[in-house]
């Protein structure tokens, strides 16, 4: 079952447990205005005991240099929390933003949230990040 947890003009946010992952969609772009929502999100999860995310971008058109930023400061507290982060569903013009900004190898992508939480999250986390996950 998805529950909101931000519900704005510019953006929506909720999330859903699938197999052991908290998938957080957003819907709405990704920048200056919107990033803290995201944070606030993250935070707010992780508060309740919520370790292993999706970020499901599937309907985020749009992520500036700011909303990459959120999502790096994001990725360290979920890894403080010895957590994992996957990414879901990056159009082609959002893996360019990972590329040029030298994160593309940083981070797991998949096409979608189902493929994203086929597998059940490993123990390691996101010990290995940035540098991305061995073999991977």
């Amino acid at each position: 079952m998805r529950t909101s947890i931000i519900r704005s003009e510019r953006m929506a946010i909720s999330y859903d447990v699938v197999n052991g992952w908290t998938v957080l969609e957003v819907d709405g772009e990704i920048d200056v205005h919107t990033s803290p929502g995201i944070r606030q999100a993250v935070v707010e999860l992780l508060g309740e005991g919520h370790r292993h995310f999706v970020l499901d971008l599937c309907f985020v058109p749009f992520l500036d240099s700011v909303g990459l930023g959120t999502v790096v400061a994001s990725t360290k507290r979920i890894r403080e929390r010895e957590g994992s982060l996957r990414i879901a569903c990056p159009s082609g013009r959002l893996l360019k933003v990972f590329e040029i900004s030298g994160l593309h190898d940083a981070y797991d992508f998949y096409v979608s949230p189902e493929e994203a939480t086929v597998e059940a999250p490993s123990a390691d986390g996101l010990a290995h990040w940035p540098h991305g996950e061995a073999g991977a």
